[in-house]
C-alpha cells in the first residue's frame, strides 16, 4: 500500500506459496519535481536530488508520509522463493515477474555478444535524458542462474554481475565569485559560486576549487565560462575554462593573506598543497567545524547535537573548547532559537551519556590532523593508555601499524601542544572516561584471529565498526586500515572497494561479515 507499484497479489499461475522479490525503490524525476514544488509552496525542506529524496521518504516513521510520495519499484532479483518454481536464466524470471504484475525495467535485453553489450550500453546512455528517472550506469549479469552459481561470489559482490557507469554529465556556466570556507584543521578551501545551471537533474551554484594549485591548473579568473559536471554523479566540480569564450572583464582570484574569519595569518607549509589559517580555536570557523566533528556520532556520538545548535553555540560564546559542552545546562540550551526545555534536557542526558566511551573514540574526536577511525584505534590498541600515547616519541609512533611519519609528526604535535593538554585535562574532569586496557597475551587465546593483522572494508550490518574492531583485538587480532602484504586476513562488508581489490590482487584471504560473525563466536 505504500508503494503503489507494488501490487498487494500477484496474477496468474503457478504462483509460489511464499515468495520475496527483491529490487530498487526510486524516484521519477516528475514526482521529484512535485515533492519539491509542494515543499517550497508550504515552506517545507527540499531535496537535492530526486536520490535523497527517495531515501527520505523510506526512513520516514510514518508510513503515511511515504505512501504520499510518488515513489515507484522495479524488480531484479530473488531473496526467497518456497512451494513453487521459477526459469532457470535471469531474463526468464524478470519475464515471470511481469507475468504475475510485478514492476520490471522495460529496459532489458538478452546480449549474445561483446558487442551487442556495448551497443545496449550507448543506447541507453543516449536515452538517458529521456527515461524519466535518473540512471547512473548499467548493470551486465550472466543470464544462466547455473553459471551464476557456479561463478559465486567474492566476499559481498557476485563474480557474475558487473556495473559499467556512464561519463559524468556536463554543463556550461560562469563563475561569479569566489569565496573562502575555513575547515576544522584551518584548511583555506576556495568555493566557487556559479551561475546556477541544471547538471544531471540537480541545480548547482557551488563547486569547490580545492586550493591555489588547483585555480593554477585550470588557469581560473572570475567570471570564466567553465564547463562543470558532478563526479560521481555527487560532487559538482570545474572541469576545465572555456578560453575561447573568456568574457573582457575577468578578474584574477587572490588566495586572502588572513583568515577571511578571524583575520590570522595564513600559512602554505612547504609540500603541503593546502593553505592554513593559524588562528586554532580563537578562529570561530575553526572552533565550530572542531565542535562538530567532536559531538559526531562516530566521534562522542551526541544524540540531538546538531550543526545548528554548534553555531548558536560558539556565535553566543557559550563553548570554547569541547570540555565547554559538558557544562552546558538545560537552563542556557533552552535559550537557544528552536530550542525548548525538552529538547534541551534531551541534550544534557546525551551529553552525559557520551562521557562513557572508548579510548579509539575520544582520540577521534580530538580531531588531530590525519588521524581517522583506523588510525585512532591502532593508536588505541597498541598503546593501550593515554599517559603511553602522549609520552610517545615520532619513531615509536611509527612502530604502529599504518603509522608513517606524516601521521606520527601530527600526533606528537598534538601533544606537545600545550593549550591541547589542557584541553583534555578538562575533558577528563568533566568526567570523560573509557574502560581501563585489557592486556592480551596472544599466545593465550585460542581464537582464529589471535595474532593475525586484519583490515575492514565495506560497511557491516550486523554490528558496527567500532564494535567489530573491539571484538577482533579482545581474541588478539591487530586492526590494521590499510591492506599491505603483512595482511593476513581482509573482511568485506557491503560495497567494499579498493582494500577489496588490492587483498584480491595480493592473494590475502577475504571473508564476508557473516563468516567474521561465525568466527567471532567459535
Amino acid at each position: 500500500r505504500t508503494i503503489r507499484a507494488i501490487p498487494l497479489k500477484l496474477h496468474g499461475d503457478n504462483i509460489p506459496a511464499r515468495l520475496e522479490v527483491r529490487g530498487e525503490v526510486f524516484l521519477p524525476q516528475a514526482g521529484f519535481e512535485k515533492i519539491n514544488e509542494d515543499a517550497r509552496r508550504t515552506g517545507g525542506k527540499v531535496f537535492a536530488n530526486p536520490r535523497n529524496a527517495a531515501a527520505g521518504s523510506l526512513r520516514q516513521l510514518d508510513p503515511r508520509i511515504t505512501a504520499k510520495r510518488p515513489l515507484t519499484f522495479f524488480c531484479y532479483g530473488v531473496g526467497i522463493l518456497e512451494g513453487g518454481e521459477l526459469p532457470d536464466t535471469h531474463l526468464g524470471r524478470l519475464l515471470q515477474f511481469k507475468a504475475w504484475g510485478l514492476p520490471v525495467s522495460d529496459r532489458v535485453t538478452l546480449c549474445d555478444s561483446p558487442q551487442a553489450v556495448l551497443d545496449f550500453y550507448h543506447n541507453v546512455e543516449k536515452d538517458r535524458p529521456t527515461l524519466g528517472f535518473d540512471i547512473d550506469g548499467v548493470v551486465i549479469k550472466v543470464n544462466s542462474l547455473a553459471l551464476q552459481e557456479q561463478l559465486g561470489f567474492v566476499a559481498r559482490a557476485p563474480r557474475w554481475a558487473v556495473a559499467f557507469k556512464f561519463p559524468a554529465q556536463e554543463q556550461m556556466t560562469f563563475v561569479r565569485d569566489v569565496e573562502f570556507q575555513v575547515g576544522r584543521t584551518g584548511a583555506i578551501t576556495p568555493v566557487a559560486r556559479l551561475e546556477p545551471v541544471q547538471v544531471a537533474g540537480v541545480l548547482v551554484s557551488n563547486a569547490t576549487l580545492h586550493n591555489a594549485d588547483e585555480i593554477e591548473r585550470l588557469g581560473l579568473r572570475i567570471g570564466d565560462k567553465v564547463v562543470i559536471r558532478r563526479a560521481g554523479d555527487v560532487i559538482p566540480q570545474v572541469v576545465n575554462v572555456v578560453l575561447s569564450e573568456r568574457p573582457e572583464e575577468t578578474r584574477p582570484i587572490v588566495f586572502p593573506t588572513h583568515c577571511p574569519v578571524c583575520g590570522s595569518d595564513v600559512e602554505r607549509v612547504e609540500g603541503e598543497a593546502v593553505t592554513r589559517c593559524t588562528g586554532g580555536l580563537i578562529c570561530g570557523a575553526q572552533r565550530k567545524e572542531s565542535l562538530k566533528h567532536f559531538v559526531s556520532r562516530r566521534a562522542m556520538d551526541v544524540d540531538g547535537m546538531g550543526d545548528k545548535i554548534i553555531d548558536q553555540l560558539v556565535e553566543r560564546e557559550y563553548v570554547h573548547t569541547p570540555a565547554d559542552l559538558f557544562r552546558l545546562t538545560a537552563g542556557k540550551l533552552t535559550g537557544l532559537d528552536r530550542m525548548g526545555p525538552k529538547s534541551a534536557q534531551n541534550v544534557v542526558n546525551a551529553l552525559e551519556k557520551a562521557k562513557a566511551t572508548t579510548f579509539a573514540r575520544f582520540l577521534y574526536a580530538l580531531g588531530i590532523r590525519e588521524v581517522g577511525e583506523a588510525t585512532a584505534a591502532g593508536l588505541a590498541a597498541y598503546f593501550g593508555t593515554l599517559e603511553a600515547l602522549q609520552a610517545a616519541t615520532i619513531d615509536e609512533l611509527q612502530k604502529v601499524p599504518d603509522v608513517g611519519i606524516v601521521v606520527a609528526t601530527h600526533v606528537f604535535n598534538f601533544f606537545a601542544e600545550e593549550s591541547n593538554r589542557d584541553v583534555i585535562v578538562q575533558l577528563l574532569a568533566e568526567g570523560v572516561h573509557w574502560p581501563a586496557p585489557v592486556v592480551i597475551n596472544v599466545q593465550e587465546i585460542d581464537s582464529p584471529f589471535a595474532g593475525k593483522t586484519v583490515v575492514l572494508t565495506g560497511s557491516l550490518s550486523q554490528m558496527s565498526r567500532d564494535d567489530a574492531k573491539a571484538r577482533l583485538v579482545a581474541l588478539g587480532a591487530k586492526v590494521a586500515g590499510s591492506v599491505s602484504k603483512k595482511t593476513d586476513l581482509v573482511i568485506a562488508g557491503e560495497a567494499a572497494g579498493s582494500k577489496l581489490a588490492k587483498a584480491q590482487e595480493l592473494g590475502i584471504n577475504v571473508i564476508d561479515e557473516a563468516e567474521m560473525i561465525r568466527l567471532l563466536g567459535a
